[in-house]
Order: structure tokens, then C-alpha cells, then sequence
């Protein structure tokens, strides 16, 4: 027997106008204000979690990612002395 579905209840106070909208797109679309405003706000809220999540690069950025990826520059002395300094003190722990 698959586990039951648990829901959440939310509640919104929206003018009168913003009602009759939402209303009005539901019925275009043969839903339910409810399943309307509901699949409206889980696709808004994927589209700005995808926007904060995901790094879009233009085609010139993806190249120099990749470049630096693959022939990354030589370390600065200070970062060699630092990974130096780094490896002699996890020795002496």
C-alpha cells in the first residue's frame, strides 16, 4: 500500500480584482482556481530556485571555463608556500 500524500494548507488574502484574474484564467483553462494557483506558484517557485542555483555562461565564458579546466595556470609561490605550510602542520596534529 503506497504511503498516504500529506498536504500543507496556505492561505493568501488577494484583492477582489487579482481574484476575478485568477478566476478568469482557471475557467480558460478548465481548472480550478485551486490546481490553477497552485501549478502557477510551484512553477514560479522552480524558476527562482533554477535562478539562483544555476550559473548560466554565455559561449565565450563556457570556453575560458573550459580552458581553465583543462590547462589550469601554475600556482603563485605564495599559494605553494601555503599548501607547504598547510601539510606541515596536519603532519604535527
Amino acid at each position: 500500500m503506497p504511503p498516504a500524500i500529506t498536504t500543507a494548507r496556505l492561505e493568501a488574502r488577494i484583492s477582489t480584482d487579482l481574484h476575478a484574474l485568477l478566476k478568469r484564467a482557471a475557467e480558460l483553462q478548465g481548472r480550478t482556481m485551486t490546481d490553477f494557483v497552485v501549478t502557477a506558484v510551484q512553477e514560479a517557485a522552480q524558476r527562482a530556485i533554477e535562478q539562483a542555483e544555476i550559473m548560466r555562461l554565455s559561449l565565450a565564458d563556457q570556453e575560458c571555463f573550459a580552458q581553465a579546466l583543462l590547462s589550469p595556470p601554475q600556482p603563485a609561490p605564495a599559494l605553494e608556500r601555503a599548501f607547504a605550510r598547510r601539510g606541515k602542520l596536519l603532519r604535527t596534529e
